[in-house]
Formats: C-alpha cells, sequence, structure tokens
C-alpha cells in the first residue's frame, strides 16, 4: 500500500488562506466617511437605469421628489406630463439623496423597497440598484438570517453609500457624487469627464496607486454652488451642483448654479402656483431681479436675493452694492429635453487596446477590444504613483475599504496553491 501523507489541519489553514486571498481580489472597494454627529448633508448616486422606467418609477426607487431627480439632471420640467415620461434602459443619472451619519459612518438609510415575486438580494443590489449596494449589505441591514427565502410585499431598508466631506473640496463649495465603476473606466477617464484631476480623486478615496476595478464606489466632488440660510430654514444646506437646478420653497422657486461662477441665483419656479411674497420690503423687486446703475464711482447693483424657507414663508433679503462695472444678463445651464435614447459619451472614452494582426505587429482595434490598463493617463496627464497626499479640507478623513492584495496577481496566487497541493497530496 503506498503511503499517504496526512492532511493536517495546517493544510487546512493554508488551503483556506489561499481561497481567501484570491476571493479578496474580486471584492470591490468603497470610500466610506466616518462621522460622529447626526447632521447630513445633500448628496448625489451615480444610477444606471436597469430598465425602461418612467420619471416617477425611478424618483419611487429612491423616495425622492420626481421633479427634484429632473432637475439635478438639468432635464426640462416644462415639458407636458413630464413625470410620466419613459426613461431608457441603461441611461445614467444623478439622484439627489440625504446623507446621514449612522452607526458611525455616512450612507444614506431613507430608501425603503418592496420586494416582488422574482426578487433576490442579489438581484435588488445588482441590477434594481445597479450596483451602488450589495446583498450582504441588505441582508445586514434587515437581519436577514436566509436570504435565499423573501416574503413577497416585505419592505427592505436599502443603505447607499454617500459622503459629505464638509461640502467643500480644496476649500471651495462641492457636493459629492457616489460613483460606480464599470468594466471599463479608468481614473483618468472619470478624472476627466468630471473636470477634476487624478491627483484630487485619489486624495478624496485615499487611494494608493490609480488602480481601480469593476463595482469599486469612488466619492467624486462635484463643484457647487452653496446656500447661507439660516439653521431654521426648512431648505437650510441646500447646495446645488455646477450646471444643474434644484426646486425648493414647496416648487415655488427654482435655483440654478452656474455657468461661469458658483454663485447661487433663485428664482420664481414655472411650477409655482400657490406660494408666498416674493417681493423684498421696501422695494417692487422680487426675487431674481436685479438693477443696475452706472455712476461716476463704478456700477450701483441692487439685487433681491432668496434668504431660505421659514414656516411656509418665503424669506427675501435686499442687498445694495458698488461693483468696478455692471453686471451683464444672468446666464443659465442649458437644460435637454427629457431623453428617449441613450448616447454614448465619448468624448472622454478610454480608447480600446491595439490587437495583433498577426504579423508581429498591431492593427486597428477590433470591436471585442480588451478593457483598457487601468493605469492609463489621458495626454498631458502625468502618472501618479505613490501614495496620495493628504487631501484638502476634511477629505483626508476618508477610509478606502481596499483589499491590500489587489496588486498582486491571481495566477501567481493559484499557481502557490497548485504547488502547496502536489507537495502535500
Amino acid at each position: 500500500m503506498v503511503n499517504q501523507k496526512p492532511f493536517h489541519k495546517t493544510h487546512i489553514f493554508l488551503s483556506l488562506l489561499v481561497f481567501t486571498n484570491v476571493a479578496l481580489l474580486v471584492t470591490s472597494k468603497s470610500t466610506i466617511e466616518p462621522c460622529a454627529n447626526s447632521d447630513s448633508c445633500n448628496a448625489l448616486l451615480g444610477y444606471t437605469v436597469y430598465t425602461e422606467l418612467k420619471v416617477s418609477e425611478v424618483a419611487s426607487l429612491f423616495q425622492i421628489d420626481p421633479i427634484a431627480l429632473l432637475t439635478a439632471n438639468a432635464i426640462d420640467i416644462s415639458y407636458p406630463d413630464v413625470e410620466n415620461h419613459i426613461l431608457p434602459s441603461q441611461l445614467f443619472l444623478k439622484i439627489p439623496i440625504v446623507c446621514s451619519c449612522v452607526d458611525g459612518i455616512r450612507k444614506s438609510v431613507s430608501t425603503h423597497y418592496k420586494t416582488r415575486p422574482s426578487d433576490t438580494l442579489a438581484s435588488i443590489a445588482d441590477s434594481i440598484y445597479s450596483g451602488l449596494v450589495s446583498a450582504d449589505q441588505i441582508r445586514e441591514a434587515n437581519s436577514i438570517s436566509d436570504p435565499s427565502v423573501l416574503d413577497v410585499g416585505q419592505t427592505l431598508v436599502v443603505p447607499l453609500p454617500c459622503t459629505c466631506f464638509n461640502g467643500t473640496d480644496n476649500s471651495l463649495p462641492a457636493i459629492y457624487l457616489s460613483y460606480v465603476v464599470t468594466p471599463v473606466d479608468t481614473l483618468a477617464w472619470i478624472a476627466a469627464r468630471y473636470s477634476t484631476t487624478l491627483s484630487d480623486l485619489m486624495n478624496v478615496n485615499a487611494m494608493g496607486s490609480t488602480a481601480i476595478k469593476a463595482s469599486d464606489i469612488l466619492a467624486i466632488p462635484l463643484p457647487a454652488c452653496a446656500s447661507n440660510f439660516p439653521r431654521y430654514a426648512a431648505d437650510y444646506g441646500l447646495i446645488v451642483p455646477n450646471g444643474s437646478y434644484a426646486i425648493t420653497a414647496s416648487h415655488c422657486l427654482q435655483c440654478s448654479c452656474g455657468p461661469g461662477n458658483l454663485n447661487l441665483y433663485c428664482q420664481p419656479a414655472s411650477l409655482a402656483v400657490s406660494c408666498s411674497s416674493m417681493q423684498c420690503r421696501n422695494s417692487n423687486l422680487m426675487v431674481g431681479n436685479v438693477t443696475v446703475q452706472q455712476s461716476g464711482g463704478g456700477c450701483n447693483v441692487t439685487s433681491c436675493n432668496y434668504g431660505g424657507f421659514v414656516n411656509g414663508s418665503i424669506i427675501t433679503t435686499l442687498s445694495t452694492s458698488l461693483q468696478p462695472r455692471c453686471p451683464g444678463a444672468q446666464k443659465f445651464p442649458p437644460l435637454i429635453a427629457p431623453p428617449t435614447s441613450v448616447i454614448r459619451d465619448t468624448t472622454f472614452a478610454p480608447s480600446p487596446a491595439p490587437q495583433s494582426d498577426g504579423a508581429g505587429g498591431t492593427g486597428a482595434p477590433k470591436s471585442s477590444s480588451s478593457v483598457p490598463s487601468t493605469t492609463s493617463m489621458l495626454p498631458g496627464l502625468a502618472p501618479i504613483g505613490g501614495p496620495a497626499g493628504s487631501a484638502s479640507g476634511s477629505a483626508s478623513d476618508a477610509c478606502s475599504l481596499i483589499n491590500p492584495l489587489a496588486n498582486f496577481p491571481t495566477a501567481v496566487l493559484l499557481l502557490l496553491y497548485v504547488k502547496f497541493m502536489m507537495a502535500i497530496l
């Protein structure tokens, strides 16, 4: 009889260790922000519509106002029956949410989902909420002991990622977008798409390298216009991303940000029906009105500004200033029609990797090109190596759930495992 080497507990432990390390390689990472108080902020989710849905259906998934969804994406709300407009599958949207402090970290827990007959935790997480949450996170948030058994009509809390970082980035107003990385993304492409830099993204997300992979969730700072409303105002903390709008004061006012500056500008909304007075005291000016008068010393500018929504009343403030020259007409971010199809953004799309033409050279890229390297750079952007420096403001407090073996090749681990098993058998 052939003697066999005993399979000790040590062997079992080492086998589990190798498989655990391999599993970690495919685990996604997410940026979290520690917190220690009960305050909240406005934030955004990057969401991809999983099937054709009405505007109101998408809004219902996140329990938000359909009008808030439209204005956050600069979609014209004056279209007839716009809330019932059908959005195409795979459309990318920014979802406005409230980011709270829960169990010591920033997250949104205001979203609830009612299960349907065909639902599983995986389908809810990966498809319906487009990877913004994992099946395990839903299971833990709802204390589900057996994830294979879901009652139809069961209401689940869906914890969603978000960050605040004091509403600033490099000491300027910002709102943070939680973005799910896709298989073709590179950090350079994401930075270019959202008009930021590689170093800023790395600092905000506490990254030691530019390596990212599909399903990672990054916090992306977007320039924004911040309000200065009193704490007792219903819309305290209102912040509007550059190039978009927000509806406030019970749909009576529309506030916009940009282009050209980061000064919040509010005026009566087209939806306004029954609203309190919008006129500034001791003036015939309404919210959003500006008068200018040229003088020898410069330009006298008088404006009626919005100051918050308090106890159902619109607060207005009249301001007068002397400026070197008179300002031009107010500019507004461009509005788009409700989308009916998905237009692929190829402006900053990663270039496909060249493939061999069979003669030792590289031919034209083929339609089935491989996913670009996550360390490739856009022209004119120098590669960044080594640990990221500390971020300005509170972004340096970010923690990135990064797998410590993320840069260790899977093949090496598998090879070591095979050799180990051959040695003990």
